[in-house]
């Protein structure tokens, strides 16, 4: 059981806060002979798999109407479902080099370099996409309080998927703490409000914090990160999951 990762939302939905506590990694590495049976792009500064399939690696770069979230589309449209090149030879690659300074699609398409291992998997979010996704969440959040037959709906407190759990509490102020979780991790409620609590006690009390803005405290983080960790390993913080 795990806790992947906490998004504090603002009642603007600005993203003032994320840590990613854990994130499973579906890596696969692969050693490729000359010519690669991958088609690969740079889109928004990552190289990723635009067509083909290969022992479970797979592309799907490609273009979409409208509008929707990172990783699965982004603003201008272009749908992100595939894998991406993580490293080459066991070099890490950030963007669209490696560590040692390559340049990525030049050096792979370069038939001297080869046979070459590449090792593949999901797509970084980038700190851009966070912030598109703490937004749209947030007016999901209202359409889910406005669909309500019901006057003084909660609005939306869990997203249900088959690897993961999306738990939000909002706050009478309008302050959005939501954790992704393993769907097993039990406690989750509780740690809503230990969050909250965490919150009152280290961010809003700091004299130097304004409301609404980016939470920059290290107490906070300190404290953050041992909520989790005790939720982890016990479970609950108290009575509900």
């Amino acid at each position: 059981m795990a806790i992947f990762s906490v998004y504090v939302v603002n009642k603007a939905g600005g993203l003032i806060y994320q840590l990613d506590s854990y994130a499973p990694r579906a890596e696969a590495e692969k050693t490729f002979s000359y010519p690669l049976d991958l088609l690969l792009k740079l889109h928004d500064e990552r190289v990723l798999v635009a067509f083909g399939q290969r022992d479970g690696i797979r592309g799907g770069l490609g273009l979409g109407a409208g509008a929707g979230p990172g990783p699965l589309r982004n603003w201008a449209g272009v749908w992100v479902l595939g894998h991406a090149v993580l490293a080459i030879n066991g070099v890490d690659v950030n963007g669209k080099h490696t560590a040692d300074g390559k340049e990525v699609l030049e050096f792979l398409g370069n038939p001297a370099n080869y046979p070459v291992s590449i090792r593949f998997g999901r797509p970084r979010l980038t700190s851009n996409e966070k912030l598109m996704l703490a937004s749209m969440f947030h007016s999901l959040f209202a359409i889910g309080s406005q669909l309500s037959p019901e006057q003084g709906s909660s609005g939306i407190e869990m997203l249900e998927t088959d690897t993961f759990k999306l738990h939000c509490f909002q706050t009478l102020t309008g302050i959005k703490f939501v954790v992704l979780a393993d769907p097993r991790q039990a406690g989750i409620d509780s740690l809503l409000r230990k969050i909250y609590e965490i919150y009152s006690d280290f961010a809003l009390k700091n004299p130097f914090y304004s409301l609404e803005m980016p939470i920059r405290c290290e107490l906070f983080d300190q404290n953050l990160k041992l909520a989790l960790e005790v939720a982890e390993k016990a479970g609950t913080f108290g009575p509900g999951s």
